[in-house]
């Protein structure tokens, strides 16, 4: 099992502790507000995640070939949702990322069903972006 998939199944442990989905959304908004998020020059059209009802952002940094993944977003409970992309791939390299399918990754933590489509579209979106620059 690599490190992804193991970070993985730690979140959707996690989560599987919550029977009630209003629990999950609170979890998350928890997990929204303890995200650092970014500073306000990190928030550009260039990092902006498209696609997203919410102002979201996603700021990638590549060093030594690992890379690590910083987000933010105006509304709580899509900022838990991403600061969960940096649990889930910080400091992992570019093959790792892409091994993981962008339209799975919600599924593999037991959120697929929980997740709200606009939102699911949205975190979906970030992930493709991930996905997009890693390949460029």
């Amino acid at each position: 099992m690599t490190k992804i998939e193991k970070s993985l199944d730690s979140i959707k442990n996690e989560f599987s502790v919550f029977f009630d989905s209003k629990d999950k959304y609170i979890y998350l908004i928890e997990l929204g507000k303890e995200s650092s998020g970014l500073s306000e020059n990190d928030k550009n059209t260039k990092t902006k995640i498209q696609g997203c009802t919410s102002q979201a952002w996603i700021v990638i940094k590549e060093s030594n070939s690992y890379y690590n993944f910083f987000t933010d977003s105006d509304a709580m409970i899509v900022r838990g949702l991403l600061s969960l992309i940096g649990r889930v791939f910080n400091g992992s390299t570019k093959e790792e990322v892409l091994s993981i399918d962008p339209n799975i990754f919600l599924n593999k933590i037991g959120l697929d069903t929980v997740v709200s489509s606009q939102r699911t579209n949205g975190f979906g979106q970030a992930l493709n972006k991930i996905h997009n620059k890693l390949k460029n």
